[in-house]
């Protein structure tokens, strides 16, 4: 079997095999085994911090790579070109056949409140 010691510390992109649906799993390379790779995934959510561990046997990996660091995926932002704001209502109700009053308010959904 294959060794995955190379990816230790680092942040990896592994996908893997459950009967017959590969899987994405992301994390940080926290432990190999020698028969399993462990990553560890920490979150912070309502002020909680808690972890994810995750064991991948040898045999279920079907692709591992480091992923990319943060810093790399940040690009600036392209500015979008100036379109009024209906045009994309009235270009999708012009293939449809609705007016452009009609297209807007099936384009724009109700924002609902937060739950407290």
């Amino acid at each position: 079997m294959a060794s995955y010691a190379q990816f230790l510390g680092r942040k990896v992109t592994v996908q893997y095999r459950v009967g017959d649906v590969l899987l994405p799993a992301s994390g940080k390379f926290a432990a190999d085994s020698g028969r399993s790779i462990f990553l560890e995934q920490h979150v912070e959510q309502r002020g909680k911090r808690s972890y994810f561990r995750w064991e991948i046997p040898y045999q279920y990996i079907h692709r591992i790579e480091e992923a990319p660091e943060i810093a790399e995926l940040q690009t600036p932002p392209e500015p979008a070109p100036a379109q009024p704001e209906n045009s994309q209502a009235a270009s999708a109700s012009a293939g449809i056949g609705l007016s452009p009053s009609s297209a807007a308010s099936l384009l724009t959904l109700p924002q609902r409140p937060k739950a407290v």
